[in-house]
């Protein structure tokens, strides 16, 4: 099965504004955040099922970005991926509750 993708205005901030805080840490270094925001993303839309849930409330499941400390919070609503939010590992998972 082929699934879309599907980022919230929400989720495309947090992944906004951390790509410019590493942009601005060093140049180039918001990029290699985007690719390994994608690259999660990607293994996600390959095997969703793959990663565990971590609410079971909407059947969240959570991902985690390489080289960067990030989790990418998402659920299933039939052949779409919906990112709910990308949050630096020290962040509260309380984001969440408001966003789905």
């Amino acid at each position: 099965m082929s699934y879309r993708r599907l980022i919230p205005s929400l989720a495309e901030r947090d992944i906004t504004e951390a790509a410019l805080w590493y942009e601005r840490q060093q140049s180039g270094l918001g990029e290699k955040f985007l690719q390994q925001v994608d690259a999660a993303i990607g293994r996600v839309l390959e095997n969703p099922f793959a990663y565990p849930i971590i609410r079971r409330r909407h059947e969240m499941r959570r991902v985690l970005t390489r080289q960067f400390p990030y989790r990418i919070f998402y659920s299933l609503e039939g052949d779409t991926v919906v990112i709910h939010a990308v949050l630096h590992a020290s962040r509260s998972e309380r984001a969440l509750d408001e966003r789905v």
